[in-house]
Order: structure tokens, then sequence, then C-alpha cells
């Protein structure tokens, strides 16, 4: 059960704005488990709402190993933003943990948009700073509190987190080893 928002940037942004938008304008789409939602190197197609399932926004070192950068549970939002609205290849792959269901909205359309909407810029400059908030956040916080801290607050935000993504992906996600997460799991 969720105690607060597990994505921090969902509290700054304009959700009934971002989820009537996929909602009207977007094509319900399912994604089976395994199934990419974006992949490395690509434009992003879409940008999302998550009406059930869950996602990880997953990186890639040099030597392919897997590294878990983001995670999205149902009634979130889902999209390599903003850089999908600028054309830019995607540094991430997403991809469902679990099967999916997404309102999508085509990110050429959302982008063209952009260009003529000063209301929807400023909505995706909004978006863009609460973004750079939770993912600058993260950032520090991997330098400035221990594996433990980081996990109670995992925890804390998430308490079914272990019933939803692997221990590997878990552990990925917090940057430490899986036998290292057993461990705190254990005391």
């Amino acid at each position: 059960m969720n105690t607060s928002n597990f994505n921090t940037y969902y509290d700054n942004i304009d959700h009934d704005f971002w989820r009537t938008l996929c909602l009207e304008e977007g094509v319900l789409r399912h994604y089976e488990k395994d199934e990419l939602f974006v992949t490395e190197g690509e434009v992003a197609r879409y940008i999302g709402y998550v009406k059930s399932g869950t996602l990880k926004y997953v990186a890639y070192s040099a030597d392919g190993t897997e590294h878990v950068v983001g995670l999205e549970f149902d009634n979130e939002f889902v999209a390599d933003f903003p850089f999908s609205l600028y054309g830019q290849k995607s540094r991430v792959s997403i991809i469902a943990v679990s099967p999916c269901d997404i309102y999508c909205v085509p990110t050429r359309l959302l982008a063209e948009r952009l260009k003529t909407d000063a209301d929807f810029y400023k909505k995706v400059a909004e978006s863009s700073v609460a973004l750079f908030d939770t993912t600058y956040t993260r950032y520090v916080d991997l330098h400035i509190k221990s594996a433990k801290e980081r996990y109670d607050e995992l925890i804390e935000k998430h308490q079914d987190i272990f019933s939803i993504f692997s221990l590997k992906d878990i552990a990925s996600f917090l940057n430490i080893t899986p036998t290292h997460l057993s461990r705190l799991r254990k005391s």
C-alpha cells in the first residue's frame, strides 16, 4: 500500500491536466510483461497514463548490465519526458514489469502542440521542473544517504514493493547488490 506518492514529481504537477489529456486524446494499449514501452536509442512514440500495471526505467552500462533508474505504478504517468517531445532519442528503455494497460498519446502530436499552444508549453515546463526535482533529489540521496536510509524510505513509500518488483530490480534501483538488499530486509 502506498503511504505517499512513490514518484514525488507527481505531487508537483497538474495531475488532472495530464490524466485528462491521456484519457481523452490517448488510445488504450495493452503491454505484456517484459514488453517495451520505450526502447533505448529511439525517440519514444508515446506519453501515457498507466491504468493498470507497473513498469521500470532501465539504463544499460557499456557491458550491457541493466540498471533500474526508475519505477512507475498504476495511476501514474510513463514517458521519456520531456525528451520525446523534442525528438530526442531515449537514453533508457521502459519495460513492463507486469501486464499493463496504458492510455497512450503520440508524442509527435504533443510536440506539434508545443509549438502553437502556450498553455500546453507552460504545463510541459512546469512538469519538467517537477521531474528534475525528483531526479536531482534521488541523485543527491545516493551521495548523502546510506543504503539503509534509502531502503527505509523506499519501504515507507511503497510497503508492498517486493510483491511487485524483483529483488534484483529493487537492489538496482537502490544502487546496491541483491545480497546487500537481502541483509537490509533481514535487519
